[in-house]
């Protein structure tokens, strides 16, 4: 997110209510994710993978932290957009980010396809609903991010 251009409207701060249930969603997909069986690191790893492909400064600088408390490795996070020409992420997380990118991305039904059968042999349904869920929540942030040009601040 570039901070160039004319100055945005936060619009989590201006629709306060609306950013309320948008949280709330997020809360409750990681119930699910949770309930399903997926770990925080998966969770974080298709946030990660969500935000980079929609080049989502803040929700990369925010998940990046959070994955790192979760215990992920840097090394992993640092190939993440290049996950399927590495051996690092189990059947499980490259199922996941597979499907990731076909939420992010819907107009590619080949990709979809391709995402859900690789998924059904490594994630039970409620952990392919879990993911896709996740997926569709990181969208809306990273827009809401976007669109208002949340700033990535220093440390």
């Amino acid at each position: 997110m570039s901070s160039d251009g004319p100055a945005r409207i936060f619009i989590d701060r201006q629709t306060p209510e609306v950013f309320a249930a948008m949280r709330e969603t997020s809360r409750a997909v990681r119930d699910a994710a949770a309930a399903a069986g997926l770990d925080r690191i998966l969770v974080e790893l298709v946030n990660l993978r969500v935000s980079q492909m929609n080049r989502c400064a803040y929700c990369l600088d925010l998940h990046t932290k959070a994955a790192l408390k979760a215990g992920e490795s840097t090394r992993r996070l640092g190939v993440l957009a290049a996950w399927r020409d590495t051996g690092l992420f189990s059947p499980a997380e490259r199922a996941a980010l597979a499907l990731a990118e076909a939420t992010t991305e819907p107009a590619n039904a080949s990709a979809q396809d391709a995402a859900y059968e690789a998924a059904r042999e490594a994630l039970t349904e409620d952990q392919i609903a879990a993911v896709v869920w996740a997926a569709i929540a990181i969208n809306a942030f990273n827009r809401v991010s976007i669109m208002s040009r949340h700033p990535v601040q220093p440390d």
